[in-house]
């Protein structure tokens, strides 16, 4: 193959390697071949282009790529299992053991110990649960796989060149989707926010604690975190108010929102604290609620699952200190078959709800708001069968 990509450099020009490299599917080997010329193009020696010969689709990643079922839960089912006593307990163990290198994070990236200590223990139980999938290979059959190869295929020549450099073994080991190390880096991140936290001369986000802290906090700080802000904090909504402002885009002035009746849990008044924020309701407006702050959209950043989003963001507020928030008692939602009805029925109307996958995604519940506000419904992106009846 290394004789075919040189001869491939000389015809395409460096000029037309990425666009001819950037088709997904086909023989699987002829678009390695291109994928090789490009990582030459960036600097990708033989060790890197050695481990991309080698690579092979595996089809248990194209079957986790289909079947990410985890997010249907509702916010309540997935949060009470994910904010676990283990998590907890550990969480709160790791930030006394690391204290000094949470507090050079902090002073270095503005990133709060406890905001880095959740995705810490979410993504892997702090290290204990790092993924046992082929990463190059997981990488590439989601590249060449066009279901969604522009969210993978820029991970893989950085990724070679982690290799190519020695930072990371040819056969290393991580999560379905390629994230590696401790916090679930992806090779872009690792390559551009990876930080020595240990003072070795290495970045391991495999085995040193200092150096995922640090990392962690860069990552974090480059999607946007506001120093010293807050990201999420618990509230009580009353029974009554202009639902249709409601939503985590919607942000409003704190004194607003406590003039529309919005308190503390306990049911003491908001302070104003000067900024703005926006009012989620994960299970409508009888269930569980949250304001969430600029630095809230950074968990989005993170990953695109509003449930695990907010989860990690409460999980943090336990760690820094919050109670544990109230469930409340909201409205029956919907089955799995019952989402996908309603789906297809907004669908039907002209939203755009993605996939018909069954999953309350950020998509479906602006659709729903509409609807809801459409038919007079209070508006709070919740799907019930009073919904699904009426449409």
């Amino acid at each position: 193959m290394r004789l075919r990509v040189e001869i491939l450099a000389l015809v395409f020009g460096a000029l037309a390697w990425p666009a001819w490299a950037q088709e997904c599917g086909g023989d699987f080997e002829a678009w390695k071949q291109g994928m090789a010329v490009e990582a030459k193009a960036a600097g990708v020696g033989e060790v890197g282009l050695d481990a991309l010969e080698a690579a092979t689709i595996d089809e248990k990643v194209l079957a986790r790529d289909r079947a990410q079922g985890v997010f249907a839960q509702t916010f309540t089912q997935f949060s009470t299992r994910m904010i676990s006593t283990y998590r907890l307990k550990q969480g709160a163990a790791n930030l006394k053991k690391y204290a000094d290198v949470f507090a050079r994070a902090d002073k270095e990236f503005g990133v709060q110990p406890a905001v880095i200590t959740a995705f810490w223990g979410l993504e892997t139980d702090f290290g204990a649960v790092q993924g046992d999938f082929h990463t190059l290979n997981a990488l590439v059959t989601l590249s060449h796989d066009c279901r969604r190869p522009q969210l993978f295929r820029p991970q893989l020549v950085p990724l070679l060149t982690l290799i190519d450099r020695g930072v990371l073994p040819a056969d290393v080991k991580g999560a379905w989707a390629g994230e590696i190390g401790q916090t679930q880096i992806l090779p872009t991140d690792y390559l551009a926010r990876g930080v020595d936290g240990d003072g070795d001369g290495m970045v391991d986000l495999r085995n040193s604690a200092p150096d995922v802290i640090m990392t962690t906090a860069d990552k974090i700080l480059s999607r946007g975190w506001k120093r010293d802000q807050p990201w999420v904090e618990e509230v009580r909504v009353p029974d009554d108010m202009p639902w249709d402002q409601t939503g985590r885009t919607n942000k409003l002035p704190i004194s607003q929102w406590a003039q529309w009746g919005v308190t503390n849990p306990n049911g003491t008044p908001l302070v104003d604290n000067g900024l703005k924020a926006g009012l989620a309701l994960p299970m409508g407006r009888k269930g569980p609620a949250f304001l969430t702050y600029d630095n809230f959209d950074v968990y989005l950043e993170w990953n695109q699952s509003f449930t695990y989003a907010l989860t990690a963001a409460v999980l943090a507020t336990r760690l820094a200190g919050a109670p544990q928030f109230d469930p409340r008692t909201p409205e029956p939602g919907l089955s799995g078959d019952q989402m996908k009805a309603l789906q297809t029925k907004l669908e039907a109307k002209g939203y755009d709800v993605g996939t018909v996958d069954g999953i309350l995604g950020t998509n479906t519940r602006e659709a729903i708001r509409k609807e809801q506000m459409r038919l007079g419904l209070p508006v709070d992106g919740w799907p019930t069968p009073e919904l699904l009846a009426k449409l």
